[in-house]
């Protein structure tokens, strides 16, 4: 029995006639081999990454699903657990600050599922240590083992965080707690070897660290008492301190001068000049001492003068055989020099004996040393200079 023509459009629904039609017109909102990856990645299913912000009417798929996902009229353990899922999407795409926005957002359900809230836990405890957060990491693996306490990966995270911030006694801890849950576990295993033996290696280097201390306190107080004793002033720098906040306030004279000389700076001279005074074996102090040449702006400095050495046996060195290249004139030679020290608080200046000690000169009650290095002025007798140098000052002789 034939069908009529009727019976047929009817069979079909009208496929015939709408297939007729779609090769009579060019579906305009197809894929083409130009675009097919770009609006392929406009659906859902396969996208490769979710775009940042996302736009209902470009995105209307995803938005009906996030909205989904979102919804606020389901039970809070699936909104938290839909909010788990979606940190753990953002996770796998290393993009860790929008995991951690998603398991906060689940953990702010506070649905009563106590497994799935340490998990979210957890999960943002491995975000915040991929973004270096250790202490945030820390923080959110107490509180996963808080809510489960055999909780394998929040133990594991917690001892990897304590490595990490060089908490070794801690992070044996969390090892032995995991051990306890599971003694085989290769991680735990491996992280308490290491942290036990990290542990020692600090516990060592603090002991030479505190040994070093107190030897080096022990030298420093004895090295002060010596100054203290020899009645040397030490000038402070111009800084407010305990003992007062004059400019070159002497340390010398004060009740606890033997801490005062390295509270006030009195002997800071190391970071400036490498160098600064230290008491030898035999009980000699040897100091930075620094010579100025004004004529020629120039400096020399002696990093180890002795206390018992004179003067002039260090010019002698210094002007002897070979002269410095700025004496052109070659006048520096060591029977033409004269030596001053200046009196920080009146600018008067002493004129030095070079055949004296430096210990004589450092204990004149007008001597100041400033910032642990001794300074003097050198010029040559009978110059030019010297007499312009000299003008207008006043001078006192030292032998």
């Amino acid at each position: 029995m034939k069908m009529t023509s009727q019976a047929q459009d009817d069979s079909d629904d009208g496929m015939d006639a709408f297939m007729d039609k779609f090769t009579q017109h060019k579906y305009k909102d197809g894929f083409n081999e130009n675009n097919w990856e770009e609006e392929f990645d406009k659906v859902p299913m396969f996208m490769k990454t979710a775009p940042e912000e996302i736009d209902p009417q470009k995105f209307p798929e995803l938005a009906c699903l996030q909205s989904i996902i979102h919804d606020d009229d389901r039970p809070l353990e699936e909104q938290a657990k839909a909010l788990k899922d979606e940190g753990n999407d953002y996770f796998k795409e290393k993009n860790y600050k929008k995991a951690i926005v998603a398991y906060s957002a689940g953990l702010k359900k506070k649905c009563s599922d106590t497994d799935l809230n340490a998990i979210l836990h957890t999960n943002r405890a491995a975000a915040q240590f991929h973004l270096g957060n250790m202490r945030s990491a820390l923080n959110d693996s107490v509180a996963a083992k808080k809510l489960k306490p055999d909780h394998i990966k929040a133990l594991l995270r917690g001892a990897q965080c304590c490595m990490e911030l060089r908490s070794y006694g801690e992070a044996l801890q969390w090892c032995e707690e995991g051990l306890r849950i599971q003694p085989k576990d290769r991680k735990l295993l491996e992280l308490r070897t290491a942290a036990d033996k990290l542990k020692r290696t600090a516990e060592k280097d603090a002991r030479k660290a505190k040994a070093k201390e107190k030897k080096e306190r022990a030298e420093r107080e004895a090295l002060l008492a010596a100054i203290k004793a020899r009645g040397i002033k030490l000038l402070k720098l111009e800084q407010p301190s305990k003992h007062g906040s004059d400019s070159g306030e002497e340390c010398g004279g004060c009740p606890s001068a033997a801490v005062a000389g390295f509270d006030c700076n009195g002997l800071g001279s190391e970071e400036a000049t490498g160098a600064t005074v230290f008491l030898d074996e035999q009980g000699t102090l040897h100091w930075p001492v620094l010579f100025l040449y004004p004529e020629h702006q120039q400096t020399d400095f002696i990093s180890a003068f002795s206390e018992s050495t004179c003067f002039g046996d260090h010019l002698t060195v210094m002007f002897g055989e070979e002269l410095p290249p700025w004496d052109t004139d070659r006048k520096y030679l060591p029977q033409n020099l004269l030596l001053y020290f200046e009196d920080f608080k009146t600018e008067q200046l002493y004129q030095v004996d070079l055949k004296i000690p430096l210990l004589r000169v450092l204990q004149h009650d007008r001597c100041f040393v400033k910032q642990g290095t001794p300074s003097f002025i050198v010029v040559v007798k009978g110059s030019a200079y010297c007499k312009e140098f000299l003008s207008g000052k006043k001078v006192h002789t030292l032998k």
